[in-house]
């Protein structure tokens, strides 16, 4: 292919690169079950890898191609150098650079790629008049290691919601992972312990979509990277302990105007919402169990998905509880309107995620669906028939339902591209099938001698 000629960003990095003294460079992408994958280059590669890409066996990546597809390409974004900051050695440092991923064949975007798929989402936004925001609150938890390094189920602390130390001994780590998430240009607004032993959160600011789930993947990484320093293992499991909180990564969604003005906001209305921001909530109601495939995408998804631990079950927003699956959090400045779905965990793929709620949101806004009224009420403390009283309706209760939620939407299915939504599908279903045929501990324990 024909050698391209470096932008004013890209030559920007190579400057940095040389003013920083990085040695290797990580070109990272994504695949379509949200595993980070990367391939190292020295950095004086980087210029090549501007002009050129750097190439790679695209069938040894979990649903990509076929073997007689294999050929890959990788075009790093510029935007998204960092140093790792957990990298820095005297001698020199590492950086890495998010990428797209091209088909070597055609030149074009490979549809198989996530970062692809959520960029088809936000030319659809933009293509209406609309920018997307996305502020995420992914939640993880710190276990001890033990002997050999491999994880545990230890708790690393004990302490509970907001506590302090010496309750919460892994303060020290959340600062340590702030420092390195601030070094790589992140805007840190709170960090806390969470309700369960050992469970942390740490919140950014929101930003664009694109951007925000470029962020989720780095954030990960940093977490695990900076807790193995300690001698911990981070998860985003979403529910390694059971009977107690698992994690979730609750989504703020807003759209804005081309003008930068917020189209979620309407001072005139009850709740500050436009027309616009309660059809796409409508949307998202809408198209919830399909969603729900997506944003919570692992059997072990549906074992936080359950009443009494906090997590969303029910479909409906509210703007004074958090039993419901959408909430209206209070907003300081019309800037701030947005909605929050409740719902993703933070095991799911960011870019799959964030494009299935924009594009079943966007649904709402063609279709000028009808937003119900908000249920003020604890849902949780509903039985069945006031539930059906009120029309409202669960969510999957188990992944093979999820994906058979996926299979039926066209909206949400189209949202993911033919390409991935098939490969998906594929995994999900094996994954659900292995599950079903499996003996957990837990039926050994009760019923081995019993019968």
């Amino acid at each position: 292919m024909a050698t391209e000629s470096l932008t004013p960003d890209e030559q920007d990095v190579l400057d940095e690169i040389e003013e920083k003294n990085v040695d290797f460079l990580r070109l990272q992408f994504i695949d379509i079950l949200g595993t980070i994958k990367n391939v190292s280059v020295p950095a004086d590669q980087a210029e090549k890898a501007f002009t050129e890409g750097i190439y790679f066996d695209g069938s040894s990546i979990e649903g990509f191609v076929r073997i007689q597809e294999s050929d890959m390409r990788l075009k790093p974004d510029p935007s998204t150098f960092a140093v790792l900051p957990w990298r820095k050695r005297e001698e020199g440092a590492s950086a890495r650079m998010i990428c797209d991923v091209y088909n070597t064949s055609t030149g074009e975007p490979f549809e198989g790629d996530p970062r692809y798929v959520l960029k088809q989402a936000l030319q659809r936004a933009h293509d209406m008049g609309y920018r997307v925001n996305a502020g995420p609150e992914p939640e993880f938890f710190l276990f001890e290691e033990d002997d050999e390094g491999h994880a545990t189920t230890e708790f690393s602390d004990f302490g509970g919601y907001f506590d302090l130390a010496p309750k919460d001994l892994a303060s020290d780590v959340r600062r340590d992972i702030i420092y390195g998430l601030e070094e790589m240009d992140f805007e840190v607004e709170a960090s806390h312990h969470e309700v369960a032993e050992a469970q942390h959160e740490i919140d950014f600011e929101y930003d664009d979509a694109l951007t925000t789930a470029d962020n989720v993947a780095t954030f990960r990484a940093v977490v695990r990277a900076i807790a193995a320093q300690h001698d911990l293992h981070a998860t985003f499991m979403p529910k390694p302990i059971p009977k107690i909180n698992g994690s979730g990564m609750h989504t703020h969604l807003s759209l804005f105007t081309e003008d930068g003005e917020n189209a979620f906001h309407d001072g005139a209305d009850e709740f500050d919402l436009s027309d616009t921001a309660r059809s796409f909530l409508a949307g998202v109601l809408e198209h919830a169990p399909a969603i729900t495939a997506v944003a919570n995408p692992t059997v072990n998804s549906y074992k936080r998905l359950v009443p009494g631990y906090e997590a969303p079950v029910y479909i409906a927003w509210s703007d004074t509880n958090r039993s419901a699956l959408v909430r209206k959090p209070a907003a300081r400045v019309p800037a701030a309107s947005r909605i929050e779905l409740r719902s993703p965990d933070p095991s799911c793929n960011p870019y799959l995620a964030f494009a299935a709620m924009i594009h079943a949101g966007l649904d709402g806004i063609e279709n000028d669906l009808t937003c119900p009224d908000p249920v003020r009420e604890n849902i949780y403390e509903f039985d069945e028939q006031k539930r059906e009283e009120y029309g409202i309706e669960t969510l999957p209760s188990n992944l093979g339902q999820a994906v058979e939620a996926l299979e039926e939407d066209e909206v949400v299915f189209d949202a993911l591209g033919e390409h991935v939504g098939e490969k998906f599908v594929e995994a999900k279903e094996s994954e659900f099938q292995e599950y079903l045929v499996d003996v957990s501990d837990w039926e050994l324990d009760r019923y081995l001698e019993t019968f």
